[in-house]
């Protein structure tokens, strides 16, 4: 079976067509400034759904003394876009077992549905936020 030569060039054959996209660097200046907005926006979307759910699940818990309704937070990690809601005191250590339940009392679990009917709001938040940074 008999070989196609390719020529000297490597085989490629130049069309002669030439294209140019003006305003690139601008384009790439508009979409570096656009980051910090965005991430803003994306900043106060979380803070809002982290508080919807903080105020969730206080309003759920036992109420004895009401210190588990008091002292529920939201902690955030805004360089990594990141929210942890929950109770920190030792104090408040004994909502484990209302999360969970023990032998003697029935699990009634506050912090995981509020995280759950959160969970399909968040990105209508995020969006409306990022809308209204750049609007």
């Amino acid at each position: 079976m008999a070989r196609r030569g390719r020529g000297r060039g490597g085989g490629t054959r130049s069309s002669g067509i030439t294209v140019s996209i003006e305003g690139l660097d601008a384009l790439r200046d508009q979409l570096a400034d656009l980051t910090p907005t965005i991430r803003a926006a994306g900043f106060k979307a979380l803070q809002d759904s982290a508080e919807a759910i903080r105020s969730d699940a206080s309003g759920g818990v036992r109420v004895a003394s009401g210190n588990l309704q008091r002292s529920a937070k939201a902690r955030f990690h805004n360089s990594q876009l990141r929210a942890e809601i929950g109770w920190w005191d030792t104090d408040d250590r004994y909502v484990i077992f209302h999360e969970f339940g023990t032998r003697k009392i029935p699990a009634r679990p506050v912090l995981g549905p509020a995280a759950e009917a959160e969970r399909t709001k968040i990105a209508a938040r995020i969006q409306a936020e990022v809308r209204r940074a750049l609007a």
